[in-house]
């Protein structure tokens, strides 16, 4: 008897159609989008530092509080499956961002994987370089401008 391969929900169910634990557990948990972003007030374009919020495990890359932080975070936004088109501000990395644009999820993902250990061995997640917002004057934010070079962050000079 042949047994019957299973695709996993990603694949078989649109972002729209997913629950809300489905959709949770499509994110890999890096936290770069908990980085704060820097707008040009001239040209719109957006900056990412390696600063994160203030609410960020750093170590843990997990919000410290994750179900009030709407609340508790001015800013903070929640990623919704019809938003999806508009996630291009994310780093080429997001796991939402990459099922959207490819159909799958990344091989480093902890839902394929099966852990978050292949994503800390490749360094995708923020815990080895990001620094906690308040540990920064506001003035001195521009000196943490970063950018994304295949998801990992190298120090912004400008041209």
């Amino acid at each position: 008897m042949i047994a019957k391969r299973y695709e996993p929900f990603w694949k078989t169910t649109p972002m729209a159609e997913m629950s809300q634990s489905e959709w949770e557990s499509l994110c890999d948990g890096c936290g770069k989008c908990c980085l704060q972003k820097l707008e040009d007030e001239d040209t719109n374009e957006i900056f990412y530092t390696n600063l994160s919020c203030h609410q960020l495990d750093i170590g843990a890359c997990r919000c410290k509080v994750y179900e009030q932080r709407l609340e508790k975070v001015a800013g903070c936004l929640s990623l919704k499956p019809e938003d999806v088109p508009e996630f291009d501000w994310l780093p080429d990395t997001c796991s939402y961002r990459l099922l959207h644009l490819t159909g799958d999820l990344p091989n480093w993902h902890p839902l394929v994987v099966g852990s978050d250990r292949e994503m800390q061995r490749q360094g995708l997640n923020v815990s080895h370089y990001a620094v906690n917002e308040n540990t920064v004057d506001d003035e001195d934010w521009q000196e943490h401008i970063i950018k994304w070079v295949h998801g990992m962050p190298e120090k912004y000079e400008p041209y």
